[in-house]
């Protein structure tokens, strides 16, 4: 059963090669894209319907369809803003459908802390030959758009 993932921001898609970090970059974590984002303050949605299965103000993981986790990174290292400019509108646990609300942020404010404001969008331990794109790199994207599909 394949999954579609749908962008949960708007922005320019990107390899995950051109992740400024070498854990996603590598696809460590799982294959996919990332988004680098413009730099209005915007609201970044679920990819796919499921279970919140961890989340924190700058990231996500969504527990989909067959036991497939989805994640969401909303820029790099910004775990070391420990929350700050991040509004979270979930909670573990909870069941969203794909489009709902996760958390407020401002790419603007995390790029004026010297940090890279590009947001992977991660099939949890998807090999690559798995997750097939739906837009081009270079594209633009709005939120809720469809961005690839996981057989």
């Amino acid at each position: 059963m394949s999954l579609t993932v749908l962008a949960p921001i708007a922005g320019t898609v990107l390899l995950l090669s051109d992740v400024p970090d070498e854990v996603f970059a590598a696809g460590i974590v799982g294959a996919g894209c990332a988004i680098d984002p413009g730099d209005e303050p915007s609201v970044a949605i679920a990819p796919v319907a499921g279970k919140v299965v961890k989340v924190h103000p700058h990231a996500a993981v969504i527990e989909a369809a067959a036991e497939r986790g989805v994640l969401f990174h909303l820029g790099i290292n910004t775990v070391k803003l420990s929350g700050e400019g991040f509004d979270l509108r979930v909670e573990e646990k909870e069941v969203v459908d794909a489009g709902h609300e996760m958390v407020a942020w401002s790419p603007a404010d995390v790029r004026a802390k010297n940090l890279s404001a590009i947001s992977p969008v991660i099939g949890l331990q998807a090999p690559p030959d798995a997750i097939v794109p739906l837009v081009e790199p270079g594209s633009v994207v709005a939120a809720g758009d469809k961005l690839f599909t996981w057989l």
